[in-house]
């Protein structure tokens, strides 16, 4: 969220901001709305020490002169009144118009209307070639009883699966190795509460905007999380931390649920779109410093290139344009992993960083050295999630008998060093 003052007085900047994410807020009524708060309780204020002003003399007085202030009293109190009646509903409107308002995208955010306008920074590791017919990751798995999704979709619906065998320790594994990596890297182990309040679901900001991609429990007014980035970015809200405790770092481990409203027809054979997988989530929580920020954005990206090399899986990082950015986004980074059995690259990762876009609207602020208190700024990346990662993982690995070598850094976690191909 951003600070009032701050739209007040850089209106053109979220002007800007607002068209290059292709977004719709209209700008022009919250700074109407604005101005009429701020005249409004200007003249509460006045009133109110009008009245105190008033009502402390009054008892000096007598005759007319009481009379009239008496008079002059009741006046004020109606202004009062009916100020303490217009100023509700004009700031819920000016509140429900700032929910909407976008954080800044940083300088070199290109522009672009979708994921197709990301520009690729750099690629790493090289594309495989095969001299046999690789079998895409659905096939195998099926083949290979690795998963079920008929019987999935029999007992929950579509885009659900059931892992299975080796295809299930492979999933454990990865998610554990990823788990070692970040207590490696200086972050604490977390396994969050995945139902949370909606106070949750709006201080990340995945509310108002994103409620037909979220599973409610309606009798509970409560919410499945999309990612632990909600229940471990609101950790500490509503807190003042200490300067000297900065940063805090966290690997939110987590099942993760999301609707996919309006993706019907988009990738929905396999693993790639489903309804539940499983993330470990990396979130920081630093001082608000622009040097701060990138250093720890450039710090997450880098832990999740670390396990994609300890994977073996070629991959490329991008930009992400303005419109492919979210709501509270100043910066993110996609990284994609190649993917034979689409002759592309597919997203695995997402690194981003908010500023105080979520810190203001969880109330999560630090105490300098000085006693000063600031909004913390906040950032999270995926360091890993499944089962999509098994795509590459079962397609780039794919040997011409049929089985499946797993990279050697893995292979402590699975206790196999090859999946095999079932004999029929």
């Amino acid at each position: 969220m951003l600070e009032a003052k701050f739209v007040r007085e850089n209106a053109d900047v979220v002007r800007a901001a607002i068209k290059k994410k292709h977004m719709t807020v209209d700008l022009d009524r919250y700074l109407k709305l604005d101005e009429e708060v701020r005249k409004l309780e200007s003249s509460w204020q006045e009133e109110r020490a009008k009245q105190n002003s008033r009502g402390s003399s009054i008892r000096s007085l007598d005759g007319d002169d009481l009379q009239k202030a008496r008079k002059e009293l009741g006046e004020i109190k109606s202004r009062l009144k009916e100020i303490d009646k217009q100023l509700p509903p004009l700031k819920e409107e000016r509140y429900h118009i700032a929910s909407f308002l976008p954080s800044i995208p940083a300088d070199d955010v290109p522009d672009g209307v979708d994921d197709k306008d990301n520009v690729e920074l750099y690629t790493e590791g090289d594309i495989p070639t095969f001299d046999f017919d690789v079998i895409d990751h659905v096939t195998y798995g099926l083949d290979n009883e690795l998963f079920d999704f008929e019987r999935a979709g029999k007992i929950a619906g579509s885009r659900t699966y059931f892992l299975k065998n080796q295809g299930a320790l492979l999933d454990l594994a990865i998610q554990r190795m990823a788990i070692d990596l970040a207590i490696e890297k200086g972050f604490s182990p977390m396994m969050p509460p995945m139902i949370v309040r909606k106070n949750a679901m709006f201080g990340t900001g995945y509310f108002p905007g994103g409620e037909d991609q979220s599973y409610v429990c309606e009798r509970d007014e409560a919410w499945l999380v999309g990612t632990s980035e909600v229940p471990v970015t609101s950790y500490h809200s509503d807190e003042i931390l200490n300067e000297s405790d900065l940063p805090k770092r966290y690997a939110g481990i987590s099942s993760c649920f999301r609707r996919e409203a309006g993706a019907a027809g988009k990738d929905t054979r396999g693993l790639y779109r489903i309804h539940q997988f499983n993330k470990i989530e990396q979130v920081v929580i630093c001082r608000n410093s622009e040097e701060d920020s990138i250093k720890h954005h450039d710090e997450i990206l880098k832990n999740s290139k670390e396990i994609l090399k300890r994977l073996e899986l070629p991959y490329r990082v991008v930009n992400v344009c303005g419109g492919d950015l979210g709501q509270g986004q100043v910066q993110k980074f996609d990284i994609e992993t190649w993917m034979p059995s689409r002759n592309a690259y597919g997203e695995t990762h997402s690194a981003s960083r908010f500023h105080e876009f979520q810190s203001r609207r969880l109330n999560l602020r630090y105490r300098d050295e000085d006693g000063k208190v600031h909004f913390c700024h906040t950032l999270n990346n995926t360091l890993i999630a499944t089962p999509r990662v098994l795509i590459p993982m079962l397609e780039v690995h794919q040997q011409s008998d049929g089985s499946v070598k797993i990279p050697k850094a893995l292979q402590p976690y699975t206790g196999f060093d090859s999946i095999q191909a079932i004999k029929k």
